[in-house]
């Protein structure tokens, strides 16, 4: 069995049953259906027409459950319109259901799991533990996703900005549970460029290719993190990274500047540098200069406060700093890094330990804390 090859197939498969006029969450449970069947059938008599099978079982499974369901009796009709068996048609509905998946009625969460099941073909239970929640709750996010879009017309044109929002979340969760979130990311990002030209999908898939070429890099063998200026640059993935750049490229020669393209271009200062000390401040700056006029965000401001400490040095990247909220997240920790830098150890060791006290996981609490205990010990020295 290729599970990824079957994945890959989920979006086409369902578009097409949707089309026809299934009900969004019906013809998804009836996909779902098929692709266990597949499990189950395909290792000892493994169809020609892969595609194909899975729309004939699927369509026959939501026929099966519209013949049952009394409630739904108004679409006996559709059984006179099932198709031969044969070759299924090559339209691919995937776009439309990256837009469906992501539509601004649903939460984030929602539309996440929802791309993760209709899109990724992935299974409840696999999402579920990707986000280290108990299966039935996955299961009724996912129910309630699936009834609030199934009135969406499937031929509304939806928006690619929140599609990109909601694969850049699935990016962002990495690694957990029997899934690679982050690889699925990707994935699912390339499968979206191919569907449509637009650069800022490929700004994205830079974005992420160039983040994840440091993946290996970024915990030591304990777990701990490592910052990125401390990180083996001879691990990184020097093919991913070429390709991010590539794509990154092509997309800023259409001249079209969007938020991910920026991000991407900042991304690609860093994994330019041969080392740390050479990294290119000076650009990454103007880069997030360009990022503030596209968003104006505040985590954006934070970033560039620190580039802003490295180009023109640690007092100017206080200066920064101190036009910003101080309870944005990071805000602590930045200012003990800009503290530090400057030669002010008694006020960066505090910082870091306030910071340690604010941090949102595990790792980054650790990080601080042990930041805080070398600047201690190098004060009693």
């Amino acid at each position: 069995m290729d599970e990824a090859r079957l994945r890959s197939l989920t979006p086409n498969v369902l578009a097409v049953l949707v089309r026809r006029g299934a009900d969004f969450a019906a013809a998804e449970d009836a996909v779902q259906e098929a692709l266990v069947e597949a499990v189950r059938v395909w290792p000892t008599a493994p169809p020609r027409d892969p595609k194909g099978w899975l729309i004939t079982v699927a369509w026959r499974k939501f026929l099966d459950e519209t013949r049952a369901d009394t409630a739904r009796r108004r679409r006996e009709d559709l059984v006179d319109q099932e198709p031969a068996p044969g070759p299924a048609a090559s339209r691919d509905d995937t776009l439309q259901l990256y837009f469906l998946c992501a539509h601004p009625s649903l939460t984030p969460s929602s539309a996440v799991a929802l791309t993760l099941r209709a899109v990724g073909g992935l299974t409840t239970r696999q999402i579920a533990r990707a986000y280290l929640v108990p299966e039935a709750t996955m299961a009724q996010r996912i129910s309630r996703a699936k009834r609030t879009v199934s009135g969406v017309r499937f031929d509304q044109p939806g928006d690619v900005a929140t599609v990109l929002r909601v694969l850049y979340l699935v990016f962002n969760e990495g690694y957990s549970g029997d899934i690679d979130l982050a690889a699925e990311a990707i994935r699912l990002t390339r499968q979206l460029a191919v569907a449509i030209d637009h650069p800022e999908v490929s700004g994205l898939l830079a974005l992420m290719l160039l983040h994840h070429a440091r993946r290996a890099t970024r915990t030591a063998p304990d777990g701990s993190l490592v910052p990125l200026a401390e990180q083996d640059r001879g691990r990184w993935d020097t093919a991913s990274i070429a390709e991010g750049v590539a794509i990154l490229q092509a997309a800023l020669a259409r001249d079209r500047l969007g938020e991910f393209q920026a991000q991407a271009a900042i991304a690609a200062l860093h994994a330019d540098a041969p080392t740390a000390e050479e990294t290119d401040w000076v650009q990454i700056v103007e880069w997030y200069d360009e990022l503030l006029r596209l968003t104006d965000s505040p985590v954006v401001r934070l970033n560039r406060a620190v580039a802003v400490g490295q180009a023109d040095g640690p007092r100017a990247g206080l200066a920064a700093l101190a036009e910003l909220d101080g309870t944005l997240p990071r805000h602590t920790a930045v200012a003990a890094y800009l503290y530090e830098r400057d030669g002010d150890v008694a006020t960066a060791a505090r910082l870091y330990a306030e910071a340690a006290h604010k941090a949102s996981s595990l790792a980054e609490r650790d990080h601080l804390t042990r930041q805080a205990a070398r600047l201690n010990a190098r004060g009693r020295g």
